[in-house]
């Protein structure tokens, strides 16, 4: 006779989604802020000592975004809350730039706001999301 076990499934399928969707509002978000950064430098009088560091902060947000989305969806998927757990970590820093670009860059346009507020909107919901996941792999 062949016995059933329950199998319980932890990982978050709306976390699975919310990275997903994050992904592909990253690259919205990504060419949206170098777009606006060049239009910026053409319009307005853009100190070329400032020109650089937020490209570069720029470029160094997009690298963290991609290690916080293998990480947070990578721990999702296996049930383990170490690589969940860094991608919490990661998205610390990624919530840094972000308001780096929604307060403190050289020129904030309305649409810089928007776009910021709509990605430090979601590092909210997938960190909530994530800290009820890795809740869950420990129990």
């Amino acid at each position: 006779e062949k016995s059933l076990t329950t199998v319980y499934q932890l990982s978050s399928v709306p976390l699975q989604l919310l990275f997903y969707v994050n992904g592909i509002y990253y690259i919205f978000y990504f060419l949206a802020t170098l777009a606006m950064i060049v239009y910026k430098s053409q319009v307005f009088s853009y100190p070329d000592d400032f020109l650089a560091p937020d490209l570069a902060l720029l470029l160094i947000m997009a690298i963290l975004e991609v290690l916080r989305l293998y990480f947070g969806s990578k721990g999702n998927l296996t049930e383990e809350e170490a690589p969940l757990g860094l991608s919490l970590v990661i998205t610390v820093g990624s919530v840094i730039l972000s308001v780096y670009f929604l307060v403190w860059q050289t020129y904030v346009l309305k649409a810089d706001v928007i776009i910021n507020a709509v990605l430090l909107f979601t590092y909210g919901l997938e960190s909530v999301l994530k800290v009820i996941a890795i809740a869950a792999f420990v129990s």
